[in-house]
């Protein structure tokens, strides 16, 4: 299969065929954000697209599950996601479910029939990338939406019968913010009630925005036990959620963690005052940490 660039996937479609319908990210500006400063946005033309299908057809004939990539592709148009969505049903009999990335703006400007055109042709998971629940945070990190509007995308496309996975990531606040940032984020979970939340751990990489502020001091990076804490914070505060997967298992982290809320909650918040109790010896390691 052809693909340009960084293969970029959420790790719950490791087994999945990735299918590059975009490339690059329609918003690009996040100041945290490396992924795809190596490619300006652009639709990927659909002849390419389809010839792509036919090729995995022959590969990968039993596949069952695939992922749009790039970065927001959930952007385009049900005129254009849909003859790829009718060429992946045919292509793979065994067809399950298709996944994509996608903001709250892509969420909202799609009617509720558009969302259930999309469902019915198996496009069934949307990974929004919630960063923080605190508008100050968000404006900071340059990343064009409002929690509100977050709130309202994740229960848009959850009443149309689409699952939303919602990411969140630590330190974003720096030491400045981290309490509103966690505290906010928490409460925002709670209002948007996801069938999966996950937290990732800020990372720096060179070349971002994020790098420079940094390297001037100024945005200062929590610690790994502030980290940690930051987690307990968020936990503490997701209110209202009826079965939410909850993982901190990417490789960011420092603290791998697993249960469902709000049955798990104190159990989490439990194995966290233990680890906080302890130290950063129990921590994953800086050089086991990646993006």
């Amino acid at each position: 299969m052809r693909y340009y660039g960084n293969v970029v996937r959420p790790p719950s479609e490791a087994g999945s065929y990735i299918l590059q319908i975009t490339y690059g990210c329609s918003h690009n500006d996040c100041i945290f954000c490396c992924t795809y400063l190596d490619k300006p946005f652009e639709v990927r033309p659909a002849a390419e697209v389809m010839e792509d299908i036919r090729m995995a057809a022959e590969d990968m004939p039993d596949a069952r599950r695939v992922f749009l990539a790039d970065g927001n592709a959930l952007v385009l148009s049900n005129k254009r996601l849909i003859p790829i969505l009718d060429a992946l049903a045919q292509a793979f009999p065994h067809l399950e479910r298709v996944g994509i990335y996608g903001n709250a703006h892509d969420i909202l400007r799609k009617s509720d029939a558009e969302l259930k055109e999309l469902l019915e042709r198996k496009l069934s998971i949307i990974y929004l990338g919630m960063e923080s629940g605190n508008d100050e945070v968000l404006r900071r990190a340059k990343k064009g939406v409002t929690a509100q509007e977050m709130i309202d995308g994740v229960r848009k496309a959850q009443a149309a019968g689409l699952t939303v996975s919602v990411i969140a990531i630590l330190g974003l606040g720096g030491v400045e913010m981290w309490r509103e940032h966690a505290v906010d984020t928490g409460r925002v979970v709670g209002a948007m009630d996801p069938a999966y939340f996950s937290l990732l751990t800020l990372m720096v990489v060179s070349g971002t925005e994020l790098h420079r502020l940094v390297s001037a001091g100024e945005f200062v990076v929590p610690e790994p036990l502030e980290m940690l804490r930051e987690v307990r914070v968020t936990i503490e505060h997701i209110e209202g959620v009826s079965n939410c997967v909850f993982r901190t298992n990417h490789a960011s982290n420092y603290l791998p963690l697993a249960g469902t809320l709000p049955e798990d909650k104190e159990r989490l918040l439990a194995t966290i005052d233990r680890a906080l109790a302890e130290g950063e010896s129990i921590l994953r390691p800086e050089y086991m940490r990646g993006l």
